[in-house]
């Protein structure tokens, strides 16, 4: 059965969706995103993936394209429409269709396009096997708490990251501190089993996992400090993880040219995969919301 898309108030096949050439998003790179992790059915975090799309939509000054609760509803149809149980769903929000013009058009009118697709389910074996990170300078914008569809500093630290055999490239700012990965958020686990992860701001996409991360860890009573990090800390880390929707808690058992630790997963690490799949199951994810910058 082929995929089907949202696509701006109509339901259609996936290899026939399309947007309008004069689309801001296409040309001006005006728009934002969302995506949804889909765990056994579920939305993981609905309501802090709304909050923060709110918070992206109202910094740009864009329109939400309907309210929010038919916007959930057409969310969860094209999961259905896709039978997707494990996988994700993709959001993408423009202000839409104007004569190219850099100022915003009078009167917009929001464009959205939404799409599914199915994913392997979480496998603990596999997130604990460890990936290896490279350290990059951060060349983006400096409103990083927008999930903004401008991307291509992100592509381009991926891309570099792959080249180099690594899974993923933690950006650092002009301090030497880490900001975050290209698509996911950075921790460390200190030799003094302190839980690091940079405190939310304009520097860092505040995550819904990283949010659900940090719930489980205090639940758990772990020492817990949101500040940033430098790459030679990093470097000395007992444990380091990345965190995000597609990644979950995924260990990082290489930083550079480095072993982090014995080489391993850590015990820390292990623990809060742990958490957060209980956590998923439980909850379906973090009550904590309101924290964009």
């Amino acid at each position: 059965m082929s995929r089907i898309t949202y696509v701006n108030g109509q339901y259609v096949p996936h290899s026939h969706a399309s947007v309008h050439i004069e689309d801001r998003g296409y040309q001006f790179a005006d728009g934002v995103y969302e995506v949804f992790a889909v765990h056994d059915g579920k939305l993981i975090g609905e309501q802090g993936h709304l909050d923060r799309l709110a918070h992206s939509l109202g910094a740009l000054q864009i329109d939400w394209p309907m309210a929010q609760r038919p916007f959930m509803v057409v969310v969860k149809e094209v999961v259905r429409r896709n039978h997707v149980k494990f996988g994700l769903v993709y959001i993408q929000v423009t202000r839409g269709v104007a004569r190219r013009d850099h100022p915003f058009p009078a009167n917009p009118i929001s464009a959205m396009v939404i799409t599914a697709r199915k994913m392997a389910p979480l496998d603990k074996a596999v997130l604990n096997k460890g990936v290896k990170v490279i350290t990059i300078p951060d060349i983006r914008w400096k409103r990083r708490d927008i999930k903004s569809i401008a991307l291509l500093p992100n592509c381009l630290g991926k891309q570099q990251a792959r080249e180099a055999g690594a899974f993923e490239a933690w950006q650092y700012d002009e301090d030497g501190t880490i900001t975050e990965g290209t698509s996911s958020n950075a921790w460390i686990v200190t030799k003094d089993g302190e839980l690091v992860t940079r405190q939310v701001g304009p520097t860092i996409l505040n995550g819904i996992t990283r949010l659900a991360v940090l719930e489980a860890a205090r639940e758990a009573g772990l020492t817990i400090a949101e500040r940033p990090f430098t790459i030679e800390e990093a470097l000395e880390a007992k444990e380091a993880f990345v965190t995000s929707s597609t990644s979950h808690v995924k260990a990082v058992t290489q930083i550079d040219d480095k072993t982090v630790g014995n080489g391993h997963v850590g015990e820390i690490t292990s623990k809060l995969l742990d958490l957060y799949v209980t956590y998923i199951e439980e909850k379906g994810g973090p009550i904590v919301t309101d924290r964009w910058n």
